[in-house]
């Protein structure tokens, strides 16, 4: 089922871009770690996040997948998630301090929060929740400084394809009762974009646009 939810009923009302002013600032946590508990299944991954935790932690995806990650559906999609444990649904990667142990290269997801996208005539900006984080004392701080990101205005790109092509691959799900196609075409994403290795030695973003190429001709003939 695809989620609906107004923007009124979740955040302050206004949209973001990169060089706004945003409350999200929570001074480093402080020692709270709530918004790495209890999250479920919804720090979905993209393949970037994917290929930075291989990378970081000298893992493959199948060995993530055996352990820290997890897969769920998500609007339709199959798609990765970090894998929460114990009875209070901790993060694999919060330490015995409840600090990130990956902080460095931790998920989009993550360096987000608690700002969400809005996506918009091909294209997104950014929204402050303001029901997620339990921190009142927020500071102002520019949403590019924020997201912390490297090379951020070719991610923001990457991001905003890769979101209207996963929009592409649910049109072919919701709209075929063919049980195997549904199948083909989640296993086609997950095992294209995220377990097949992308090589080190290479830029990911360029191999990442030669498989969505892929991928949108593989829709077309849906």
């Amino acid at each position: 089922m695809r989620r609906e939810v107004a923007l009124e009923e979740i955040s302050d009302g206004k949209l973001y871009e990169l060089n706004d002013m945003v409350k999200a600032d929570c001074h480093d946590c402080e020692g709270c770690c709530d918004c790495c508990t209890g999250m479920g299944d919804s720090v979905i991954l993209d393949p970037l996040d994917v290929w930075r935790l291989c990378t970081n932690l000298g893992k493959t995806a199948e060995e993530l997948f055996a352990g820290e990650l997890e897969l769920g559906v998500a609007d339709g999609n199959i798609l990765p998630h970090l894998r929460m444990s114990g009875k209070e649904e901790r993060c694999v990667f919060l330490n015995e301090q409840g600090r990130c142990s990956i902080h460095t290269f931790r998920p989009g997801f993550c360096r987000l929060f608690p700002l969400g996208r809005y996506y918009e005539n091909n294209s997104f900006k950014y929204f402050l929740q303001i029901h997620e984080c339990k921190k009142q004392n927020r500071s102002k701080i520019k949403v590019r400084k924020w997201v912390d990101t490297p090379d951020l205005k070719r991610y923001e790109q990457y991001i905003n394809d890769w979101h209207y092509f996963l929009l592409d691959v649910q049109e072919v799900l919701y709209n075929t009762e063919d049980t195997q196609l549904i199948k083909n075409l989640n296993l086609y994403v997950v095992n294209r974009f995220y377990i097949k290795p992308y090589d080190t030695d290479k830029d990911f973003y360029e191999q990442f646009y030669q498989r969505l190429e892929e991928g949108r001709g593989l829709l077309e003939l849906a």
